[in-house]
């Protein structure tokens, strides 16, 4: 009996993974708007914005199938290009709400939506590379 549910689990496990992030994303991105929507202000979204950024160096730049982005090393002067311009997307994502803040545009409580918002989906990221170095699907 206790094979039979470890054999279960076991073919289970990968599409929970996912499942997983897909949750954790939807989380991610309910956060960043409940930061405009509770505040009736939607000046926040402009780090929806940067999200959309971070990805796009590795895309243009990139030239390498390896999922492992960051931790490459020796690949080039576009790369290390691609490597700053990610770094500087994801400062912006914090970067944004602290200055709409610091302007007075926005108020703590979107900020802090914002910033708990950007580590979900950092948090996300981050598991899904783990997850997808792994052989097992």
């Amino acid at each position: 009996m206790a094979e039979c549910l470890e054999a279960y689990f076991a073919g289970c496990w990968g599409p929970c993974r996912l499942a997983g992030l897909a949750f954790m994303f939807s989380v991610g991105i309910l956060m960043q708007i409940l930061g405009c929507a509770l505040y009736n202000n939607w000046w926040p979204m402009l780090s929806a914005l940067m999200y959309v950024m971070v990805p796009m160096p590795c895309l243009f730049f990139g030239g390498s199938s390896s999922t492992d982005f960051i931790m490459m090393s020796g690949e080039g002067d576009w790369m290390d290009a691609a490597k700053f311009l990610t770094g500087f997307s994801a400062v912006g994502s914090v970067a944004i709400p602290a200055i709409l803040h610091h302007a007075k545009l926005i108020e703590m409580g979107a900020m802090l939506l914002e910033f708990f918002s950007f580590a979900i989906l950092l948090c996300t990221v981050l598991l899904f590379q783990r997850v997808n170095q792994e052989d097992e699907y």
